[in-house]
C-alpha cells in the first residue's frame, strides 16, 4: 500500500484523538480503519488485564467473543504475539491453535487459516493486541506486516487517549485490582465481573458508579439469579473500602437461634458448644463492607437487633456486657419488594428505611437483549478451561435461541444451561478438542411452557414428555405455587410443602428458580 492511501485511512483516526467519543465507538472506528487497510474476515482489539486478554471490540467475530476472557497461558498464539516486538504472521501450517477457530461469522464451521497480529504498547508497557484473521490460506503477506506495523503506532495512541479519557473508571479498576490481589493472596478464586452492553445494564453500571464512592447503605433488588452478589462486589471493589474485607451473609440460611452469634459473635460459655470467644460477621467486616443477602428472610426480632448496630455501630457479643464499635458499610439484597413486606407486616418500617438509602435494581436477563450472548461467551470460556479443550462455540441456531428465551432463572439459569450443554456436546463429540454447542444441547424447548400450561395441559401432552422432564415441570409448578401463596416466604413455602427450607432452596436452584 502506498503512503497516500495509508495516510487517507489513518487521518480520520488522528482526528478522533482530539474528540470525545464513547470507548466502544472509538475502538469500532479503529478496527474499521484496519480492515480498510488490510482486508480480512475478522479483526479484534484485546486489552491485557493481568494474565488475561479481554476483547474490547471485534469485527467479523461472533458477539459472544466479547464476553470471553482469554487466559494468555491457554493460548500460545496470543503469548507469541505479546512476546514479539512487532507484527507477527503465523504460517498456515502453524501447530499453534487459533483462539478464533469457529468464531468467524463469515463461515463459523471453518478454521482460521491465516492469522497475524501485533502487540500494542502504551508508555513503553504492553497494553494488548490487535489481531487479523482470514479463512483463506495466503491472504496476508509481508506488505501487510509493514502496514500493520505503521497502524500499530497510531492504534497505541488511540488506546492511550481512550485510557486517559476514562479517568475515574481506571481509578475504579485499580481499586478493584487491589481488592483482587488481596483475594488472590488469600487463596481465593478471582471474582466474576459484571458484563453487558444493553441500555438496562448501562443504567445499572451508572448506578453502581454513582453510589460506590460513598458510604451510603445500598438495597439491591432483583429477581433470583440476576447477579445481585456480583453487584455488591462491584460496589465494594470501586469503594474506598476495597482493600478491606467484603463479608457476605446469606440471611436465608441462618437459623434463628444462631443468628445473633453469627452476626455479632459470642464469648466462651455463652451457650452450649461455645468453647472459645468468636468474632461475628460485623467485626470481621470492620472498616469494610457487610453484604446481607436475602435480607427479607430475617425475622422481625433479627431486624430489630440489626437496626441497633446499623444506627450506632455498637454491638455486644452474645454472653458479653462489653460493647464493641464497628465501622461497617451495609449492602443488602432481596428478590422481594421490602415495601410490600412492610405492608404485609413481615418487615419493620424503620429497618426498611435504614436499608433503602440508595435502592438499586438489577435487570432481569430477559430485559438485557443481546447481553445474553456476552454472558454466554464468558461461561463457555470457563467450561473450555474446565474441560481442557481448545475451543467451544455456539452454532448459529443456538446463538439465535438464547436471546429470545425468557430465562426465568436469569443468569444463573444461563450458566447451568450452558454447563449442561457443554457436557452433552463433549460426550456426543467423542471428547473432541473443539466443541460446537447445538440447539438441542441447550435443551430449552421442553421447559418453554409456563407452569400454568403444564397444569392445564391434557394428560396425553404431559405423558408425551420424558419422565424426568415431566417430573421437573411438576416440581417447579408446586414450588412456584407455594411461593406465590406465601408471598415469596421460603420458610412458609417449605412448611406448606412438608420440606426443610434448605432442601427447598436446593431444589429451587436445580430448577432455575433460586
Amino acid at each position: 500500500m502506498t503512503a497516500t492511501p495509508l495516510l487517507a485511512s489513518l487521518l480520520p483516526l488522528v482526528d478522533d484523538l482530539s474528540r470525545e467519543l464513547p470507548e466502544a465507538e472509538r475502538f469500532r472506528r479503529l478496527l474499521g480503519a484496519l480492515r480498510e487497510l488490510v482486508p480480512c474476515d475478522a479483526s479484534a482489539l484485546l486489552r491485557l488485564e493481568g494474565p488475561e486478554l479481554v476483547p474490547l471490540a471485534v469485527d467479523g467475530l461472533s458477539l459472544d467473543t466479547l464476553g470471553r476472557r482469554f487466559r494468555v497461558a491457554d493460548h500460545p498464539r496470543f503469548a507469541a504475539l505479546l512476546a514479539s516486538d512487532g507484527p507477527t504472521l503465523f504460517p498456515a501450517d502453524s501447530p499453534l491453535p487459533d483462539p478464533y477457530d469457529g468464531l468467524v461469522t463469515a463461515e463459523p464451521h471453518l478454521d482460521v487459516h491465516d492469522c497475524m497480529g501485533c502487540p500494542l504498547n502504551v508508555d513503553g508497557q504492553p497494553w494488548g493486541l490487535v489481531t487479523l484473521d482470514a479463512l483463506d490460506t495466503g491472504r496476508f503477506g509481508e506488505a501487510d506486516l509493514d502496514t500493520l506495523r505503521a497502524f500499530a503506532s497510531l492504534a497505541g495512541a488511540t488506546v492511550a487517549a481512550s485510557d486517559r479519557m476514562r479517568g475515574l473508571e481506571r481509578a475504579a479498576e485499580r481499586e478493584h485490582a487491589r481488592a483482587e490481589g488481596f483475594r488472590l493472596a488469600a487463596g481465593q478464586a478471582p471474582a466474576r465481573r459484571l458484563t453487558g452492553l444493553s441500555p438496562a445494564f448501562r443504567r445499572l453500571e451508572s448506578d453502581i458508579a454513582t453510589v460506590a464512592h460513598s458510604d451510603l447503605t445500598v438495597l439491591i433488588r432483583g429477581e433470583t439469579g440476576t447477579g445481585k452478589e456480583l453487584v455488591a462486589q462491584a460496589i465494594h471493589a470501586a469503594s474506598a473500602r476495597a482493600d478491606r474485607p467484603l463479608i457476605a451473609v446469606n440471611c436465608a440460611a441462618l437459623p434463628e437461634q444462631l443468628l445473633e452469634s453469627e452476626l455479632f459473635g459470642h464469648v466462651r460459655g455463652a451457650f452450649s458448644g461455645a468453647t472459645v470467644d468468636r468474632r461475628g460477621k460485623f467485626e470481621l467486616a470492620d472498616h469494610g463492607t457487610l453484604f446481607l443477602d436475602e435480607v427479607a428472610d430475617l425475622s422481625l426480632g433479627a431486624q430489630a437487633a440489626l437496626l441497633r448496630v446499623m444506627q450506632s455501630g455498637q454491638l455486644q457479643r452474645v454472653g458479653s456486657d462489653r460493647e464493641h464499635h464497628v465501622d461497617v458499610r451495609i449492602i443488602a439484597a432481596s428478590n422481594r419488594d421490602l415495601a410490600d413486606e412492610v405492608r404485609a407486616g413481615r418487615c419493620r418500617a424503620d429497618f426498611y428505611h435504614r436499608l433503602s438509602v440508595f435502592p438499586l435494581v438489577v435487570p432481569a436477563l430477559r430485559e438485557r437483549g443481546q447481553d445474553v450472548l456476552l454472558l454466554a461467551g464468558g461461561f463457555l470460556e470457563e467450561n473450555r478451561r474446565r474441560l481442557g479443550l481448545t475451543g467451544i462455540r455456539l452454532s448459529n441456531e443456538a446463538q439465535a435461541l438464547l436471546p429470545g428465551w425468557t430465562w426465568p432463572g436469569n443468569v444463573r439459569e444461563l450458566e447451568h444451561t450452558l454447563g449442561r450443554a457443554c457436557l452433552k456436546a463433549f460426550a456426543r463429540s467423542g471428547h473432541a478438542r473443539v466443541l460446537v454447542i447445538e440447539r438441542d444441547d441447550l435443551d430449552l424447548a421442553p421447559v418453554a411452557a409456563a407452569p400454568a400450561t403444564v397444569a392445564t395441559a391434557a394428560p396425553r401432552d404431559v405423558d408425551a414428555l420424558p419422565l424426568r422432564t415431566a417430573m421437573a415441570l411438576y416440581e417447579r409448578q408446586r414450588i412456584e405455587e407455594a411461593l406465590a401463596q406465601h408471598g415469596g416466604n421460603w420458610a412458609a413455602a417449605a412448611r406448606a410443602l412438608g420440606m426443610d427450607r434448605a432442601n427447598l432452596r436446593r431444589s429451587a436452584a436445580r430448577l432455575g428458580l433460586a
